[in-house]
C-alpha cells in the first residue's frame, strides 16, 4: 500500500481503478527561418483554429457544467487574440528570425512566468491558462492533439496536470476523481472540478506504476492511496457511507435562514475571484456576496480596462445576484500583482509595498474610472464598495472625496446612481487599533483575516519554511477581532469576515460570541458554516 498527501482541491470520497494519463508535450526546438513573413502567417493561422476550438469547447461546456463556467474559454479566446501576446510572438519572430513554435513557446513561458510570480494564489493559477493556450497553439502548428480517454469503467484519472479544455472534454459519468501533480486550489481546472462535484488532490508525486491497481482519493483529508489493505479500504468504504448521508444533510439547509438557536440573523455571503464563480454562489445558496475580487479586470487585460468595460462586469454581477448584497473590493494591485501597463517597480518588500488603495490615491484617473462604473452599475442591484489596505482616518476622508466627486459628476451627467454603503477592509494591526476613529466614517468593516494574520504575526504567509509558526488562532488575532467589532457596533455600523478564517468551523461560535455580523466565505463552504451558524446558541 502507497500512502500519499496532497493540496486538497474538493472533498469527497472516491474509491476505483487508477487510469495514469500521460500527455505528449509538444516538443519545441529553435530554428532559423529567414522567411519571416511566412512564419508569421503560420502563427496567425494557427491562432484563428485554435480560437475556433476554443468556440466548440465553450459550446460543450455550456450544456455540461453552466454558462458562468463556460464563459472561461471565451477568457481563453481573449488571452489568445490579446494584443501584447500577439505582438510578443511577432516581435520574436522578425526579431530573431525563428519558427513559429519556438516564438509561441518563448511567448508563453514569459507570461506565464509573470502570473507565477505573483504573490496570489489566484492569479498565480491564471499561468496554467496560458500554459494551456500555448500548448493548443502549438498542437495546431505541429497538427497533434491530447485527448483523455478514460476507458470503459469510472476511474480516478492521475495525471501531472489536467488543462481545463482537457477536463471539460472528458466524460463524465466515467470520472471519479482526479489527482496531478501541478495545479492549485484557484485553477480553473480545480474550479471545474468543484463544480463537478469531483474529488481532487494536487502537489501528488505521480507514477505510471499506478495504472490499473485500486486507489482511494479521500480529498478531505488530502490523502491519495494505492492498493490499499482491506482494512483501510473498509474504513474508507464506511467514511464514504457517512459522507454521503452528511450531503443529505447539507442540502436540507438550503434555503434555510443563517440564524443561531437564539434567533440572532447573520449574514452569510461568498467570496468570489471573477465571474466564473456565480453558479457556485447560487447553487450553494449564498445570501450575497461579501467579496468581488475586481482587480482580476486589470490582471487579465492588456490594458487600463475601460470604464464601460468594467460596468457591464459589475452590472452583471448585481443582475445575477437578484438584489442580494454585493460588496466588490476596489482595485488591490500592486507588489506581486503585476500588471505590466500599470509600470510598477520592483519592490524588496513588496507584503508592505506601493498597492491596493495606495495606488488608488496617487492614480485618480485609475481610481475615478472603476467608481464611476462601480457607481453606475448600482443603479442594477444591492451594491456596496469596500477599499482595501486601508490605515488611516486621512486615507479614509481622501476616498470619501474623491467618492462624492465621482457620484456628483454621474449626477450632473443624469446618470442614475442607487444607494451604495462604502466600507474598509481591516487588513492591519494599525486599522484593528485605530478601528475606534475609523468606525465613525465608513458604513462597514469587513475584517481581511488573511492578511491581518500574516501581519499581526510578523509570518509571511506564502513561505513554507514559517509553517510551524503558523497560527491563525493566536490570541493576538482573535484580540484584534474582538476590538474590531466591539469599535464597529460602538459607532453603529455592522462587521464581517471576508478571510479564510470565516470558514474555520472551529471558530464560528466565537466569532457569534464576538457579536459579528456577517461571514464571507468560499462558495462550497457556505453550507457547512450554516449548519454551525444555526447549532450556536
Amino acid at each position: 500500500m502507497e500512502k500519499k498527501t496532497g493540496k486538497k482541491i474538493v472533498g469527497g470520497i472516491a474509491i476505483g481503478k487508477i487510469r495514469f494519463f500521460e500527455k505528449s508535450r509538444n516538443q519545441v526546438s529553435r530554428r532559423k527561418e529567414e522567411d519571416s513573413e511566412k512564419e508569421i502567417a503560420r502563427y496567425e493561422k494557427a491562432a484563428k483554429t485554435a480560437a475556433g476550438q476554443l468556440e466548440e469547447l465553450y459550446e460543450k461546456a455550456l450544456v455540461e457544467v453552466g454558462e458562468t463556467n463556460a464563459e472561461l474559454f471565451h477568457a481563453h479566446r481573449m488571452m489568445l487574440e490579446d494584443e501584447d501576446f500577439r505582438e510578443s510572438v511577432i516581435h520574436i519572430i522578425s526579431g530573431q528570425k525563428v519558427n513559429a513554435e519556438y516564438a509561441v513557446a518563448a511567448a508563453g513561458d514569459r507570461f506565464a512566468e509573470m502570473f507565477e510570480n505573483m504573490e496570489d494564489e489566484y492569479f498565480r493559477a491564471r499561468s496554467a491558462d496560458i500554459r494551456d493556450i500555448t500548448e493548443r497553439l502549438l498542437s495546431v502548428l505541429n497538427g497533434s492533439e491530447n485527448t483523455v480517454v478514460l476507458g470503459e469503467e469510472p476511474v480516478i484519472l492521475a495525471a501531472e496536470d489536467l488543462a481545463p479544455s482537457e477536463t471539460v472534454q472528458m466524460d463524465k459519468s466515467r470520472l471519479l476523481a482526479f489527482v496531478t501533480h501541478y495545479g492549485s486550489v484557484n485553477s480553473h481546472t480545480a474550479i471545474l472540478a468543484r463544480t463537478m462535484g469531483i474529488p481532487a488532490l494536487a502537489g501528488i508525486e505521480i507514477s505510471r506504476d499506478w495504472d490499473g491497481k485500486l486507489g482511494i482519493v479521500d480529498g478531505e483529508a488530502g490523502v491519495f492511496v494505492v492498493d490499499p489493505t482491506v482494512s483501510v479500504l473498509e474504513a474508507c468504504f464506511k467514511k464514504k457511507a457517512a459522507e454521503e448521508e452528511q450531503k443529505k444533510l447539507l442540502q436540507l439547509l438550503k434555503g434555510k435562514e443563517d440564524v443561531t438557536l437564539s434567533g440572532r440573523k447573520i449574514r452569510l455571503y461568498a467570496n468570489i475571484g471573477n465571474l466564473q464563480d456565480l453558479t457556485a454562489v447560487l447553487e450553494n445558496d449564498a445570501a450575497g456576496i461579501g467579496l468581488f475580487r475586481s482587480e482580476f479586470l486589470y490582471l487579465e487585460s492588456s490594458d487600463y480596462p475601460t470604464e464601460e468595460a468594467q460596468f457591464q462586469v459589475y452590472r452583471r454581477v448585481l443582475e445575477t445576484m437578484g438584489g442580494k448584497k454585493v460588496i466588490i473590493r476596489t482595485l488591490d494591485i500592486g507588489a506581486d500583482k503585476q500588471a505590466d501597463y500599470f509600470g510598477l517597480e520592483k519592490e524588496e518588500n513588496p507584503a508592505l509595498g506601493y498597492r491596493a488603495i495606495r495606488i488608488c490615491l496617487t492614480r485618480t484617473d485609475v481610481f475615478k474610472t472603476q467608481l464611476r462604473a462601480l457607481f453606475r452599475a448600482s443603479a442594477y442591484g444591492n451594491l456596496a464598495i469596500m477599499y482595501p489596505m486601508v490605515i488611516s482616518a486621512e486615507e479614509v476622508h481622501r476616498i470619501r472625496k474623491i467618492s462624492w466627486e465621482v457620484k456628483r459628476e454621474l449626477e450632473e451627467e443624469g446618470i442614475p446612481v442607487g444607494p451604495v454603503e462604502e466600507g474598509i477592509m481591516i487588513e492591519t494591526p494599525a486599522a484593528a487599533v485605530m478601528s475606534d476613529e475609523l468606525a465613525k466614517l465608513v458604513d462597514f468593516f469587513s475584517i481581511g483575516t488573511n492578511d491581518l494574520i500574516q501581519y499581526t504575526l510578523a509570518l509571511d504567509r506564502q513561505n513554507e519554511q514559517l509553517e510551524e509558526f503558523y497560527d491563525p488562532h493566536h490570541p493576538a488575532v482573535l484580540r484584534l477581532i474582538e476590538q474590531v467589532i466591539r469599535n464597529g457596533h460602538d459607532a453603529g455600523i455592522w462587521v464581517g469576515i471576508c478571510g479564510e478564517l470565516g470558514a474555520d468551523t472551529g471558530l464560528t461560535e466565537q466569532f457569534l460570541n464576538m457579536g459579528l455580523d456577517e461571514l464571507s466565505v468560499a462558495p462550497g463552504c457556505i453550507l457547512p458554516v450554516r449548519k454551525a451558524i444555526r447549532e450556536t446558541l
